[in-house]
């Protein structure tokens, strides 16, 4: 139902306004958070509601607030309920009233829902009622305008439902909406209710599990959700965000230049267990932060307040409405002076204090360490500062949903910047579209989906990293082309191998073993809910029976002998390494010990009764629940034997009817004691319970229960003694998604005949020479028809390209290409071209395009100009800057001023590789201070001459025929400059009426006319004047050796040569392309005069 219709049946349905029967209490504002925040226990262990507790409270008078019986003005009961329960959780604090002594009217359910409301204010709760769940007041209205279902009135509440089984899906799409769901189940079953204290009562409930988008995957009771399509492989950060300001009381700060504050990060995926932390002075522009905003893409932002406006702004603005990403505040007033970094370590002590065997954990740190992950105690105090306090922030938000234990002893601590890795910024990320194109911000179109042919969601979220993330150490970009290399011809790529069948058995193991993943859920995530005790027993036994497959799969491609000697058939280090790493003989007997344990029928059926197999001793709490469970059975089935000794019948035996078990049915004439209870009949037989049989009923019910309870418990240990052995799963993991990264781009390179880019050495100058190269992602689209292009550039001769060229000509695709080919190729992917030769780079950065910012305050050019500092700022001579069309935001004077200083600065500061796209000529000026640095270029094009008739619109165009050229671009990069930009082309093309093309072609040639007269006559007047200076100095006499005897045609001729080269001098001094052009014509029309009069 749509969202109109809904409001009109809210509104139909609403409560009609009655006076309350006693006043309201005033909502006082919420409390200060304290100086440090006492910890909350996991969310599993359920906080219940106890109506029977809370009557007791309501007896005592004293706890009762006085000001609440001061006389207010009464509101209605919308009202009411409006302020009790429905005000905005930012505003102030839910103060609700005593039920039974000030609203008599609210039902028992109705008081559970404002108490648990109150303790969760910014929660839309979802509260089990039977086989519903039922959502109330302000959640109603939120829930029925997202999932599509009808609000109405019941009694107090406007309250909406969706049934028990759906659960899943509607808490997917909530989440998905950007709202924070919590989940109130009933703490007791009808069997504990009835012979508990609270027999009268409603059932009790309690506040089971909290969802958001950043820990949904990692919850209880969610699964993978890929059944109903609402996850995706993209990952799930939650990003917190500190910051100190260069003023204001920081004046000890190493913060320096042209930088505003420093900010400190923490991203967490919860569900993977990565965790990225870094720390950087960022500019006004936010930039910095821009581009980690970019690359983690998070599904939540945790501000550590204070924040400056500029960040805040910026944060605020990527969490608009269209996004759905949560933001919520946290103090850190109380994390300065080394509060956070106490915080944090007192978070390790005690879940190490609750871990069974603090050895192992320290075995998984060690492991860890081997991987180079900077994990554990160690890893957390060589973080700075403000890293620190985003980190005790992120450790105290997950704490609500009890997924703290990941940052402690499970996750995977990674900086945001290292020495082997580039980081790009978020210009170069967004202008070269290596993440979502530009047009509608898809992935579609973008360089990460030409090059993802990843398998697996965990290999997709790698290969995203390596993306953003090139490898700056040329031995690992030239490992990681080893093994492309080798994978690649394993698939036939390449002819002349010696050893083929060995490289077909590498290509095959590893395509089934990425086949078998992809089709299984994410395996990644898998153990990361195994982890948090979350999983359910089929999501264990597949996540491990994936990893036990690929482990037993890939050993084929290696063997040991009795000494351990491993026989190497595959040759590159780093494909042996991550081979070695998923296939490991530890993790395998690992995996199928755990596997062995388990029932896995029952396990994919969700039997927790029968799934663990007690055959070998190993579960004895589960073995002896069990045990009594089938001696209650036993002896309740031998009850029998006596009723048929009293009755006399040989062949009488127990039924079940309608559910009802151990009945036993006699004729309607049958005499039996009375202290048989008759249950039901049928007009010849009655059925019976005797009391032996109830007796025995109630405690096979109870043993039932007991057994389900051990089970249960069981399995919560199980799953933590699984977090022993958590970082051993976790590398296997991440070694099988670099495998399928590497996979990936041997498929890549084999499907689109890419060629393997060669690296020069440290020693030798920065190069790049790539013959024929393309775009990657428009060579997909074009096919055959993309017109490829040579780019030499050398630090050690010309490191710099002025390209000029026509609009639409292909300039920037050319150096768009340029810069896509080294990032591919320092990702360690084949690139596009026939041959490539390079020199790692420390950095790409980019200024094109035109963009404002009105947010944050921010004109197109003041954009422009804050990019170019940025790049002016962090380049360095070996890195690779593209620059488009600087300066067109202004005045042409200034646009030429600011480009032209901003290359001079490039070129003779920075030395950097250079492609600098412009459509203003003087630029070319450079190339006579930096003499063998700088090469002109220019798009070629072929034109024709067409005649357009300007007599056909309106008389005022007098001028009868203007030439109308029409272009073909040739996308081919030449040497040369471009004169011409062809902008009344691209007019037409633009398909702006005729009408306004024909003005504008004929207001272009009227100012180049009278700009050409204007010369002519400035010319002639300079030259009279050059002539007399001439013949009036004494020191420029002419030699009577030379004199001729006629020298007046002679003084004509240098009249008009010193005209026609104050008009060439004229064109090159010039930014106004119709000026320059006006200045080339009459240079024309002078000589022209002057050969005619000779």
């Amino acid at each position: 139902m749509g969202k109109p219709k809904q409001q009109i049946l809210s509104r139909f349905f609403a409560p009609k306004s009655t006076p309350p029967p006693a006043a309201m209490e005033q909502k006082s504002p919420p409390p200060s958070s304290p100086p440090r925040s006492k910890p909350s226990p996991r969310i599993a262990a359920i906080v219940s509601f106890s109506p029977s507790a809370t009557s007791s409270k309501r007896s005592h008078p004293h706890s009762q607030n006085p000001s609440s019986c001061a006389k207010k003005p009464k509101p209605s009961l919308h009202e009411k309920l409006v302020s009790k329960l429905l005000d905005s959780p930012a505003s102030s604090s839910v103060t609700l009233p005593k039920p039974s002594a000030e609203n008599p009217k609210y039902t028992p359910l109705e008081q559970q829902v404002l108490e648990l409301k109150s303790q969760h204010p910014d929660v839309l709760l979802m509260v089990e009622v039977g086989y519903r769940y039922r959502f109330f007041g302000e959640d109603a209205e939120n829930a029925a305008r997202v999932l599509g279902i009808v609000a109405h009135a019941d009694h107090n509440f406007l309250t909406a439902s969706v049934p028990t089984f759906r659960l899943n899906f509607h808490v997917r799409r909530l989440v998905a909406a950007g709202y924070k769901v919590g989940v109130v189940k009933q703490t007791e079953t009808a069997a504990i209710k009835a012979h508990g204290s609270n027999r009268l009562g409603p059932f009790s409930r309690g506040l089971s599990a909290l969802y958001t988008r950043s820990t949904i995957e990692a919850a209880e009771d969610m699964g993978s959700g890929k059944e109903d399509g609402l996850v995706g492989s993209d990952g799930n950060y939650l990003l917190c965000v500190a910051e100190k300001e260069a003023v204001a009381g920081y004046k000890g700060s190493d913060l320096e230049g042209c930088f505003d504050v420093k900010i400190g990060i923490v991203g967490v995926e919860i569900s993977t267990g990565e965790v990225i932390h870094g720390e950087f002075n960022d500019n006004v522009m936010r930039s910095g932060l821009e581009a980690v905003v970019l690359s983690l893409s998070p599904a939540e932002i945790l501000l550590g307040d204070p924040l400056s406006a500029s960040t805040e702004k910026l944060l605020l603005a990527y969490a608009g409405p269209a996004s759905n990403v949560r933001v919520e505040r946290s103090s850190r007033d109380c994390l300065n002076d080394g509060g956070a970094l106490a915080e944090v370590m007192s978070l390790y002590e005690e879940v190490a204090g609750d871990t069974p065997n603090v050895k192992n954990v320290e075995t998984n740190l060690d492991i860890r360490r081997g991987r180079d992950d900077s994990s554990g105690i160690e890893g957390i105090l060589a973080m700075p500062e403000l890293s620190i306090q985003a980190l005790a922030l992120s450790l105290r938000y997950l704490k609500k949903f009890g997924l703290e234990r990941i940052l402690i002893m499970g996750a995977s601590f990674r900086p945001l910047s290292s020495n082997v890795e580039m980081t790009l910024s978020a210009n170069t990320l967004h202008q070269l579209e290596v993440l979502r194109n530009s047009c509608d911000g898809s992935i579609e179109g973008s360089l990460l989906h030409a090059m993802d042919h990843t398998c697996t969601s965990f290999g997709s979220r790698l290969l995203k990293h390596w993306v953003t993330h090139p490898l700056c150490e040329r031995n690992s970009i030239i490992a990681r082309l080893d093994a492309v290399t080798e994978i690649a011809d394993s698939m036939g790529s390449c002819r002349g191998l010696k050893e083929e069948t060995s490289c077909n058995e590498t290509s095959s193991i590893l395509s089934e073993v990425l086949k078998m993943l992809g089709k299984s859920p994410d395996v990644q995530r898998g153990i990361t809910r195994i982890f948090h005790r979350t999983a359910t027993a089929a999501e264990f036994v597949g996540a491990i029976q994936a990893i036990l497959f690929s482990g037993k799969q890939l050993q084929k491609l290696y063997a040991e002998d009795d000494e351990n000697n491993v026989t190497r058939i595959v040759k590159s280090a780093l494909l042996r390494r991550l081979i070695l790493t998923a296939s490991s003989t530890t993790l395998i007997a690992r995996a199928a010990q755990l596997l062995s344990s388990l029932n896995k029928d029952a396990a994919n059926q969700g039997d927790m009764l029968n799934l663990f197999n007690t055959s070998c001793g190993q579960f004895p709490e589960v073995a002896s629940s069990q045990i009594a469970v089938q001696m209650t059975k036993e002896k309740l089935d031998s009850l029998i034997i006596q009723y048929r000794k009293q009755l006399g019948m040989r062949n009488l035996d127990f039924t079940s009817v309608s559910g009802v078990t151990h009945l036993i049915e006699l004729s309607s004439d049958t005499k039996v004691p009375s202290s048989w209870v008759k249950v039901n009949s049928t007009k010849k037989s009655v059925r019976y319970h005797t009391p032996e049989v109830l007796a025995t009923l109630d405690k096979l019910v109870l043993a039932k229960e007991e057994f389900a309870v051990t089970c249960r418990k069981t399995w919560a240990i199980f799953l933590t003694e699984f977090g022993t052995y958590y970082a051993q799963f976790q590398a296997s993991v991440q070694a099988l998604a670099g495998l399928d990264c590497l996979h990936s781009l041997a498929i890549l390179s084999r499907n689109q005949k890419y060629v393997r880019p060669t690296f020069g050495s440290n020693d030798e100058p920065g190069q790049i020479h790539i013959s024929s190269g393309r775009h990657p992602v428009l060579e997909s689209v074009l096919g055959e028809h993309f017109v490829p292009n040579d780019t030499c550039l050398c630090a050690d001769g010309e490191y710099c390209q002025v390209v000029t060229g026509p609009n639409m000509g292909g300039k920037s695709c050319y150096i768009r290409q340029v810069a896509l080919i080294a990032i591919m190729a320092q990702v360690g992917s084949f690139v596009p071209a026939s041959s490539a030769t390079l020199h790692v780079l420390d950095g790409i950065y980019t200024r094109m395009g035109a963009s404002d910012s009105i947010q944050h305050g921010s004109s197109t050019f003041f954009e422009e100009l804050g990019e170019t500092s940025h790049i002016l700022e962090h380049s360095t001579s070996r890195s690779l800057v593209i620059i488009d069309e600087l300066g067109r935001g202004t005045s042409t004077h200034d646009g030429v001023a600011i480009a032209h200083a901003t290359l001079h600065y490039l070129l003779q500061q920075k030395k950097c590789m250079i492609l600098f796209v412009t459509h203003y000529p003087q630029i070319l000026d450079i190339q006579s201070e930096f003499e063998g640095s700088v090469g002109a270029y220019r798009v070629s094009y072929l034109t024709a001459q067409k005649p357009l008739n300007l007599m056909e619109s309106k008389p005022e165009f007098d001028n009868g025929e203007v030439d109308e050229q029409e272009v073909t671009f040739l996308y081919k990069v030449v040497h040369g400059a471009s004169d011409k930009s062809f902008g009344l082309n691209v007019a037409r093309l633009a398909q702006l009426p005729d009408l306004c093309i024909r003005r504008a072609a004929f207001i272009a040639a009227k100012l180049e006319a009278d700009m050409g007269s204007q010369l002519i006559n400035l010319a002639t007047i300079s030259g009279n004047k050059t002539i007399e200076k001439y013949e009036a100095s004494d020191n420029c006499s002419i030699s009577p050796k030379y004199a001729y005897k006629d020298d007046e045609p002679f003084e004509e001729l240098a009249k008009a040569c010193h005209s026609i080269f104050f008009c060439v001098k004229s064109a090159l001094r010039s930014a106004d392309t119709v000026r320059i052009l006006s200045c080339w014509k009459g240079a024309r029309e002078l000589a022209q005069i002057a050969t005619k009069g000779g």
